[in-house]
């Protein structure tokens, strides 16, 4: 078994504890197995994508080609009114600039595009003419006027760019500029890591002949000051508060059209869901745009993902994309598909990842914008399987603060089961919570399912242990374990964008 690193992180919010949140499969450093493996999984294409197009005249760029998708841009739950919400990039007066749109949903999947007032009688909500923008619904901020906020990155000229970072109550009204960076490069992004209380800003830097496109961290629990210390760091340098932080790696995909050329990376983003950060890579791997443009194609980008324990070191050993381009030229998604902010929404027992695609109806390499989603299951990104044979494995360490054993596992055919065994300090089986003492898990897909033991139907006598649980199972999957203080099952991790039935504060709880 390959070894994944561990995410145990404190979660501040309501006062929970260092180990609440889903164990998940995918980051989970597992003990002694037999007869198990790894498996990797990745979402499904909605197959009515896009669910977002240029339809509006003001979609549409001064030489009418087509923008209508988030760059980086936004896509939440906001729990308090009921909505999806995204905020997208779309047309803008110059050739080179994209202006922001709001449009919202009931189900994440029919998108209404309304009549607001900042631009009387379009959906238009910001018109500074941006290369990319990063739009956070903060909900840990106290301030209300606050609780949105976008980091535009602006053009100053049709080659420069800085940042400028605005404030909004509903979203829909922004303030002026509140802070503003030193020259950037393009395609930077921010996001906020609730584990350290900060927020962080992506950006972007070439390191070199070899590496090129490459990424920058800089981070701060103030985002004004945060974002007045930005400025473009050249190669890999650093200074004292911009830190060069990582570049492609040599096994990343690459265009199978052009094989030869080495991937970099163009842009990177983060959301924080359950126990730790989970990070979204956006592999280019070309032709560069003048090739684009001469072969009448997309430049090929696609997304991957991978896990950080500290919030700065990245586990990124999956390689597959994760959202992908597609074999089909003249689908929405051919080419350049890039991250969203906010992403995963919590919608049942699925999660749903938007994305940036771009089609071929026009020879130009960076129109033909619209915006598609992929659907996975919950905690689904990696499952520990076991086939006809019984196999086994051990979790990482539980403080158990809490009265209830869930799990995320599907044993729903013919002879598959689950049973879980809860091992001391020492790995010795605990009393009473043994593998013959459990209630077997069969004929059931379930991603919240609880786990009780003849005579013991909570862990109230365990409290306050460390402990570890043992799973013993046959033709099914374990996707994630956790510890609740509910019978309903929340976790107390963090729910990235929200979503339907979710606690408002960002935190799965009662």
């Amino acid at each position: 078994m390959n070894k994944l690193i561990i995410s145990i992180f404190s979660l501040f919010s309501l006062a929970a504890s260092a180990q609440s949140g889903r164990h998940i499969a995918a980051y989970t450093q597992f003990g002694k197995c037999e007869g198990v493996e790894r498996v990797w999984h990745t979402p499904t294409y909605y197959d009515q994508n896009p669910v977002l197009k240029a339809d509006r005249k003001w979609e549409l760029n001064a030489t009418g080609d087509p923008y209508a998708a988030p760059f980086s841009g936004g896509v939440w739950y906001d729990e308090t009114v009921g909505k999806f919400k995204m905020w997208y990039s779309a047309g803008g007066e110059k050739t080179y600039g994209l202006i922001t749109c709001y449009a919202e949903s009931t189900d994440g999947k029919t998108w209404h595009k309304p009549a607001l007032d900042v631009v009387p009688g379009t959906n238009i909500v910001d018109t500074l003419e941006h290369d990319c923008v990063s739009v956070l619904l903060d909900k840990e901020e106290k301030d209300p006027q606050k609780r949105y906020k976008m980091f535009a990155v602006v053009f100053n000229g049709k080659y420069t760019v800085s940042m400028h970072l605005r404030y909004s109550a509903d979203g829909i009204h922004w303030s002026d500029t509140k802070a503003l960076s030193g020259e950037l490069y393009d395609r930077c992004a921010a996001y906020y890591d609730p584990f350290r209380k900060k927020y962080v800003l992506s950006l972007k830097t070439i390191n070199g002949k070899k590496y090129r496109r490459s990424r920058c961290y800089l981070d701060g629990a103030d985002p004004e000051l945060t974002v007045s210390l930005a400025h473009r760091v050249y190669d890999n340098h650093s200074d004292k508060f911009i830190k060069y932080w990582f570049n492609a790696e040599d096994d990343d995909p690459r265009n199978p059209q052009f094989p030869d050329i080495r991937p970099q990376i163009y842009n990177h983003e983060a959301m924080a869901y359950e126990r730790s950060m989970l990070g979204y890579f956006t592999v280019w791997q070309g032709p560069e745009n003048n090739a684009c443009d001469s072969l009448k194609i997309q430049k090929r980008n696609e997304v991957l993902i991978g896990w950080a324990n500290d919030g700065f070191h990245w586990d990124r050993e999956f390689k597959r994309p994760f959202l992908g381009v597609s074999s089909d030229f003249k689908a929405w998604n051919a080419g350049n598909v890039q991250s969203v902010a906010g992403c995963p929404i919590i919608v049942g027992d699925s999660l749903y990842f938007y994305c940036s695609g771009r089609y071929n109806s026009k020879p130009v390499h960076d129109s033909n914008f619209a915006t598609g989603l992929a659907i996975l299951r919950r905690d689904g990104f990696v499952s520990m399987h076991a086939g006809n044979k019984e196999g086994s494995f051990v979790g990482d360490n539980i403080e158990v603060d809490g009265k209830y054993f869930f799990v995320n596992a599907d044993v729903k055919a013919k002879g598959a089961q689950l049973k879980v065994e809860l091992l001391d300090a020492d790995g010795n089986p605990i009393p009473g919570f043994t593998k013959r003492d459990c209630v077997v898990m069969r004929g059931a897909d379930k991603t919240k399912q609880l786990i009780t033991w003849k005579g013991k139907q909570d862990l109230t006598e365990l409290q306050g242990r460390t402990i570890r649980a043992k799973f013993y199972l046959t033709r099914g999957d374990l996707y994630a374990f956790w510890v609740s203080p509910w019978t309903s099952g929340e976790s107390r991790g963090y729910t990235a964008g929200g979503g339907p039935g979710l606690n408002a504060s960002g935190v799965d709880t009662k």
